[in-house]
């Protein structure tokens, strides 16, 4: 039922989105006047972790580097990279745990550079009243990175997971579905970490607590990238520049993040600090620890077969065209 439901869900948020984004997108087609810059979108989720962009967009940076870039906001998930897969957009910023398995059926997705990690901007919310763990008998999950820590988190705690239901949603979902009492807990972000509480959930632990630990990358399609390696270094350069500003003037990120997301800025900077923001290489040590990734997902049979990550994770890319 769980990998059933893991599958459904992944084709819903999928469809759902390349609707949305098409939608909002029929008017300003992804293509180039003649003495202008082609349009790019970037794929990103509605949370703190990409600060980078919002602070990039809002302060001009794209355009002062001569970009026409375009920040499409999705719930989060799969969703930014199913926008690449799409064609919606043609960057996206996603968790590794939650790219390795759409490489199975998109093995035409490459990572280019890594921009951001943390052991602790996912928390565990539990809801009022679950006083051990072991009283668990509902999750929220969506596919990818947070299927991942959930699994992660019931293991810890030497729960078996057949005792527990997965009840798949998007990350907006979570804390309404917790206040309700549909489910009684999840593992999940900010900004719905928080509204977990306000919704009278508790934060009982950071995914670092039980041994997890996500990275998040820059992916695209292969043959835009082809056709655009050095546009693209370009804009992960300027992500590189943003992620610099946003680790030393954090309230700067956090304004920036409030006048794109609506978040408040106060929120923002006090996770900023549990997120690791720097653009980077992706290396031999990120291809072995996306392997065991891959083999998590073909033993909990939510991918059919191993990605071949050596060809989607392009070491040294960023490193050859944009540093």
């Amino acid at each position: 039922m769980f990998q059933r439901d893991f599958r459904r869900l992944s084709v819903g948020l999928a469809a759902g989105l390349i609707a949305a984004v098409a939608l909002a997108g029929c008017s300003r087609p992804a293509t180039a006047t003649k003495d202008a810059q082609p349009l790019v979108r970037i794929a990103v989720g509605v949370d703190a972790a990409f600060a980078p962009f919002y602070l990039a967009k809002q302060e001009g940076m794209f355009a002062k580097a001569g970009l026409n870039v375009e920040l499409t906001q999705t719930e989060g998930g799969p969703a930014p990279t199913q926008a690449v897969v799409a064609g919606a957009a043609q960057l996206a910023g996603n968790s590794d745990a939650t790219i390795v398995p759409l490489l199975v059926k998109s093995p035409d997705l490459r990572a280019l550079a890594v921009f951001q990690e943390s052991s602790k901007y996912l928390k565990v919310v539990l809801r009022k009243g679950i006083t051990d763990p072991h009283q668990i008998k509902k999750m929220a999950t969506a596919p990818g990175l947070i299927t991942m820590s959930t699994v992660r988190y019931l293991e810890s705690k030497g729960i078996d997971r057949s005792s527990v239901k997965f009840v798949n949603a998007g990350p907006p979902e979570f804390p309404t579905l917790l206040g309700k009492g549909d489910v009684d807990g999840f593992v999940i972000f900010d900004p719905w970490a928080t509204r977990g509480v306000e919704a009278g959930g508790q934060i009982t632990e950071t995914i670092g607590d039980f041994g997890v630990k996500y990275i998040q990358w820059i992916d695209a399609d292969q043959k835009w990238l082809a056709a655009n390696q050095e546009l693209a270094a370009k804009i992960v350069k300027v992500v590189a520049e943003a992620c610099d500003i946003v680790t030393s003037q954090p309230q700067r990120a956090a304004d920036a993040t409030e006048k794109e997301v609506k978040i408040p800025a106060a929120q923002t900077v006090k996770v900023l600090p549990e997120i690791t923001f720097a653009v980077r290489d992706l290396t031999d040590t990120d291809v072995a620890n996306s392997q065991k990734i891959s083999e998590f997902y073909l033993q909990e049979k939510l991918i059919e077969a191993a990605p071949n990550l050596d060809q989607a994770l392009l070491k040294g890319w960023y490193t050859t065209n944009a540093s």
